[in-house]
């Protein structure tokens, strides 16, 4: 009978210890860790109209509002930088007569008031705004002509990938391009921009004297490039994990390659369907997507091609370690086996000897008082005599 002291978690607890103590415990404690950064599908109400209009735009109470709003105005002659600490005060001004492009980054999607305050100032269409809160959405490219009340959008969700202590973490990061301005929302702070406001500050670089679509370029530019040395860190760890499923194959040496495995399927989800965005921005004509920028957009499908092809190639490779390290076992466990029969093998005709000189029955080679140490070179040189056959034969 279960003690009312102890509670099922406690069991729980136990058992993870011991597990520990087995040296499971830590790849059982990986693989629930892996399996919780699957990506999970956003809940959908059946029969809910589509959209957020401006209105629902509520904050729920308790919920946090950590939101970082920074604004970058810059124009060939000057740039200024601003991290905004009162929403309605910069909603209330304009962009400033000098600046020719305006770039303003939302750092978190928690403040819903935040969020209506730009979506009421830049007119943000209903589905814009869901697809902005609802992250997890698949890179796409969405054009809002511009029409007598509403001015034209270009939205764009594309896939930020990070490495973070040896995983990839992909964050959705949703543009949204005017004519003059572009805004970008972000999950969290921290992002791979750093380039792009130091390109900025940089006086006469080619993206101060370009206007806002040439800045959309460079952002998704930085994005796709951020690919390149994730994917050199998964080469040179499939290089070691080559070298450990040929020499020293475990458990943990599966477990890490199914890991890559799945790394990598997350960086071809964030850069297969960005290709796909990149090529509908060159083939089709935007409003806001000026003919300077267009050119430059198919050096960005080419990058986005040859990383799914790295990514295609990487995943291959790792298939392969799979049956790698598979050979290994078979062929650790085959000289596991040779061993054991070989022992085995030497020692049948010693048992024999043992057996027969060891009956309770009078043997006459038994009388001498040689017999002992006879016995004992006999069984030494039929060891010797089947070592010297096992090495002539090539089995030792």
């Amino acid at each position: 009978m279960q003690d009312a002291s102890t509670s099922p978690s406690d069991y729980s607890t136990i058992g993870q210890r011991f597990l520990k103590w087995l040296g499971l415990g830590s790849p059982l404690d990986e693989a629930v860790e892996e399996i919780e950064r699957l990506p999970r599908f956003p809940s959908h109400n059946s029969g809910a109209a589509s959209g957020i209009e401006h209105h629902e735009l509520t904050q729920p109470s308790g919920e946090p509002t950590t939101v970082v709003v920074t604004c970058t105005d810059f124009s060939p002659e000057s740039m200024q930088v601003e991290r905004v600490t009162d929403v309605d005060d910069f909603i209330a001004r304009h962009r400033p007569e000098w600046a020719v492009v305006r770039w303003v980054n939302i750092d978190g999607l928690t403040d819903k008031r935040v969020l209506k305050a730009f979506a009421v100032k830049y007119d943000l269409h209903p589905l814009v705004v869901e697809d902005l809160i609802h992250v997890g959405q698949r890179p796409k490219a969405e054009d809002y002509p511009g029409t007598g009340e509403h001015q034209a959008r270009l939205f764009i969700v594309g896939r930020m990938l990070v490495l973070t202590d040896g995983h990839v973490r992909s964050e959705q990061i949703g543009f949204v391009l005017g004519h003059k301005t572009l805004l970008t929302f972000q999950e969290c702070e921290g992002d791979v921009f750093d380039g792009i406001r130091q390109r900025i500050a940089s006086k006469g670089s080619r993206l101060r004297e370009n206007d806002v679509s040439f800045l959309i370029y460079s952002l998704l530019d930085a994005m796709i490039d951020q690919c390149f040395p994730i994917l050199e860190y998964y080469s040179e760890l499939l290089e070691d994990l080559e070298d450990q499923a040929l020499e020293t194959p475990t458990t943990e040496t599966i477990r890490r390659i199914h890991s890559v495995k799945r790394e990598l399927l997350t960086v071809r989800r964030a850069v297969w369907p960005m290709r796909e965005v990149i090529h509908s921005l060159q083939r089709e004509k935007h409003e806001c997507m000026t003919e300077v920028t267009r050119p430059y957009l198919r050096d960005l499908y080419d990058n986005c091609v040859q990383i799914i092809d790295l990514v295609e190639t990487y995943r291959e490779f790792a298939t392969g370690l799979t049956d790698i390290y598979m050979s290994s076992l078979s062929i650790r466990m085959n000289e596991i086996m040779k061993v054991l029969t070989i022992m085995g093998s030497i020692f049948i005709p010693l048992t024999f000897l043992a057996g027969v000189y060891g009956m309770n029955m009078p043997i006459p080679e038994n009388q001498s008082p040689w017999m002992y140490p006879i016995f004992w070179i006999i069984c030494v040189v039929t060891v010797a005599v089947m070592v010297k056959i096992f090495k002539r034969r090539g089995w030792l």
